[in-house]
């Protein structure tokens, strides 16, 4: 049936005489998928492709009968003619399979169309699972955020500027000549999903001033469509745009990457070849909540809105108001087929209800309806002629300003809002802003006296000064370039120690690492009976190959460095034998012979460098003659090259083999991906420390007995000797690449050890990280941290760079 659907696509686009490409322009299917679809690649097919497909290729009604009958045998045959291009989907008419199909109608269905069904298989699967998992990740963010305590902030959307958005008959997805309806663009934060599903071309814009609510109505608004009776078309993922560079990096291809940051488990490849996520988004099975366009590079705005443009996929996208209307001045055009909403400010009615409930530590909080601590303030909020209170008014109208103000005012016991209506101290809203965004962090941070009951408090209690300069320095690593990035991502941190300093403790720690392993097994080898001591040459191999391994392991990150790569990202998979699903394909052999390449270069590194420390001591020893050493050097180099990159090459190749993604259950958050990479940088340095050490001995056996009869020399490879090397190499080698060049390795070496040294983090980073989030400083986003609100994070890089003006090392 696959092949056949896709066969008869292919003719009818042929007869139109279209490309793919411009059959994927003229509908919103993509490239990809067509071409899937018409290869029989496409296992997981969807009626609304198809009847996208058959607007832009004008099928006649028979056609049509005959293409969804070929999607499904087994399901009433739908009648009716074909819709016409840009014409809506008629309604699907079914008949019980008894009956004969009824007679096609000239006209469509006034109804909505039916929704589409789930997809089966394993994709089908996977957004099921990643639905739930959104669900119950926003769902314990929205608490941690304590939006609904005492009840959420009535934070109320309204129609923006036409100018913002498209033409309403486009919006709508109207023929041509047909009415336009008039689009109600008007509610709260209840409704914005019910006014979502009434907008056809379900791409959204949501505008509003800073700290106004935005990301707190993308989460209301996912957790609203995936809580609905009818399950969502599209599983709603919220992802930050911040860091997004539109000139290299396309909207699929930076969804994909989203998914598969935030759900290892997506890292799962398809017998098609493609990623579990991949296929997600290439289904059309994702709706991207775009948050914080606004936070891109005003440069990169422009190109931004004009890559989103270029498709017609459903989205929502929330910017500050200036920023977008700004981008679109530059694009000349707005989101295309986009309606766009502008939230509004809180009124004093908002406040009056709101502030006086979350004061529960006043002397009146048995009396209903008493303001509290907030009495004064919100008189002067209800008194228009005032300045204080018209400035004040201006402040709380957000929803970032009320939080702050209720966190330093109403939880803490002895401070009085009243000081926020001094003029002469808080000339300007300005200063008043830069006032709670100051005392934020000291506030959370105030000092708590632990129960006797609980022996590890979950807040420790930790000194502000330091906590506000650690913050500081978190939000001050985030800015690059001018570009402020904002997720705080754990295996980044080291990044903000310069390139020069990073080369220098790669090289030192490879090289001690490959030292340290040396006398390790020199030592077990002495005490073993192996060898009666270590004498002068053996001592000098050691500190030789130190010293090599070090310019070796340095000049691998200079190369990665300059490849963009010396950053080493999160561990997609883990270790393990048997196979989790046999319909999906672990580790393409791809990715296994790029392993062994990568192996085999760098054993061959280490087996050149090997060759000469052991002629340098021969030298050293008398066994060998001065004159000597660059002939036998050079003799042995090329077999000793072989024999070291064929272990490691297999080595790191048998590991690939016996990864797989990770399963859902380690669906990231930060400290959980922390975890999970730990355990697989563990074990792959026990599974390479023994493979290498096992393989060395083996491979060099059978390079030396292949090449033996074409070489004019006599080789010797003794199998004690051999395995003796094996062990330096695996335990050293592992070692180095564990700690250097893993994502867990770098936090480890960099995060917990020299950032810390340097006073610029605390010695328990990830305790800290935790704490700052329990505590409402920073929030989770899938598998990285971000500050509570970009204004925070602006706030504290500032401070920091004012109080901290020594360079990064």
């Amino acid at each position: 049936m696959t092949n056949e659907l896709g066969t008869r696509i292919r003719q009818l686009r042929v007869r139109a005489c279209l490309t793919q490409e411009q059959l994927a322009k003229r509908t919103t299917v993509s490239v990809s998928t067509i071409r899937r679809l018409e290869t029989g690649k496409l296992t997981d097919h969807r009626l609304s492709t198809l009847r996208l497909l058959v607007e832009a290729l004008d099928v006649e009604p028979e056609e049509w009968r005959r293409l969804t009958a070929l999607l499904d045998r087994t399901q009433p045959v739908p009648v009716g003619r074909p819709p016409s291009a840009g014409e809506s989907a008629p309604a699907v008419q079914q008949t019980p399979p008894a009956e004969a199909p009824a007679p096609a109608r000239a006209e469509p269905l006034q109804v909505p169309a039916p929704a589409t069904p789930s997809p089966g298989g394993v994709v089908g699967a996977a957004a099921e699972s990643l639905a739930r998992e959104v669900a119950r990740r926003w769902q314990r963010e929205e608490k941690h955020r304590r939006l609904h305590d005492p009840f959420p902030l009535p934070v109320r959307y309204e129609p923006a500027p036409a100018v913002l958005m498209d033409r309403p008959e486009n919006v709508q997805r109207l023929p041509p000549e047909a009415p336009v309806r008039d689009l109600d663009l008007s509610g709260d934060l209840r409704t914005l999903a019910d006014t979502y599903r009434t907008i056809e071309s379900q791409r959204l814009v949501v505008l509003g001033r800073a700290g106004s609510g935005k990301s707190a109505l993308a989460i209301k608004f996912a957790l609203d469509l995936l809580a609905a009776p009818q399950p969502p078309l599209r599983v709603p993922v919220i992802l930050g745009i911040g860091s997004w560079d539109p000139l290299t990096v396309t909207p699929r291809d930076l969804l994909v990457d989203h998914l598969l940051r935030d759900h290892p488990h997506l890292a799962r490849t398809t017998p098609q070849g493609a990623t579990l996520a991949a296929e997600l988004v290439d289904s059309d099975l994702i709706l991207p909540v775009l948050d914080g366009f606004d936070e891109l590079a005003e440069s990169l705005r422009g190109p931004a809105l004009e890559a989103l443009n270029e498709t017609s996929h459903p989205l929502v996208l929330t910017s500050r108001g200036d920023e977008y209307a700004q981008a679109v001045t530059d694009s000349n055009a707005p989101l295309v087929l986009a309606a766009c909403i502008e939230l509004a400010d809180l009124s004093v009615e908002d406040l009056d209800a709101y502030l006086p409930r979350t004061d529960r530590l006043s002397a009146s909080l048995g009396s209903p309806g008493a303001a509290g601590v907030w009495g004064a303030v919100l008189e002067a909020l209800r008194s228009p002629g005032t300045t204080a209170g018209a400035q004040l008014r201006q402040v709380l109208g957000t929803p970032l300003m009320v939080t702050l103000a209720r966190t330093i005012y109403s939880d803490v016991p002895g401070n009085d809002p009243a000081e926020l209506l001094d003029t002469a101290r808080f000339p300007t809203g300005r200063h008043i802003e830069e006032h709670l965004l100051a005392n934020f962090v000291p506030t959370v941070y105030r000092r708590r006296t632990p129960e006797r009951s609980v022996p590890a408090p979950r807040q420790p209690n930790r000194d502000p000064d330091r906590a506000e300069r650690w913050l500081g320095y978190l939000a001050h690593s985030l800015t690059t370039a001018g570009h402020e990035g904002h997720d705080l991502a754990w295996w980044r941190l080291g990044a903000s120690v310069r390139t020069p300093t990073r080369i220098l403790y790669t090289a030192l720690l490879g090289g001690l690492c490959m030292f340290v392993a040396n006398w390790l097994v020199l030592l077990i080898a002495v005490l073993a009976g192996y060898l009666p001591s270590v004498d002068e040459s053996a001592a000098f191999t050691v500190a030789v190959f130190g010293l090599y391994s070090a310019f070796t392991f340095g000049i691998a990150h200079c190369v990665l460095a300059a490849l963009r790569r010396a950053v080493a990202v999160p561990t997609q998979v883990r270790l393990r034998l048997a196979a989790v699903d046999p319909r999906v394909d672990h580790r393409p052999v791809r990715e296994m012979l790029t392993r062994f390449g990568v192996g085999f270069l760098g054993g061959a590194m280490l087996g050149v460098g090997h060759t000469w420390t052991t002629a340098l001591a021969r030298v050293l020893a008398g066994t060998l003659p001065y004159a000597d050493v660059i002939d036998a050097a050079i003799r042995d180099m090329l077999v000793f090259a072989v024999i070291f990159g064929l272990t490691a090459g297999l080595a790191f190749g048998l590991v690939a083999a016996f990864e797989v993604p990770v399963d859902i259950a380690a669906a990231a958050t930060p400290m959980r991906l922390l975890s999970v990479n730990r355990g697989t940088a563990i074990r792959q340095s026990l599974v390479l420390a023994t493979v290498v050490t096992v393989g060395l001995a083996l491979c060099g056996a059978v390079v030396v007995r292949l090449l033996q009869p074409i070489l004019p020399w006599k080789m010797m490879w003794p199998m004690e000797e051999a395995l003796v090397l094996g062990a330096v190499g695996g335990l050293g080698g592992s070692a180095a690449y564990a700690m250097a060049f893993t994502a867990w390795g770098q936090w480890l070496t960099v995060t917990r050890f020299w950032l810390p040294l340097t006073r610029k983090l605390p010695w328990d980073t990830a305790a800290f990280l935790d704490d700052a989030y329990r505590r409402g400083v920073l929030r989770q986003a899938g598998a990285v941290y971000q500050f509570r609100h970009v204004r925070l994070q602006q706030h504290l890089a500032r401070s920091y760079r004012e109080t901290d003006q020594a360079p990064d090392m």
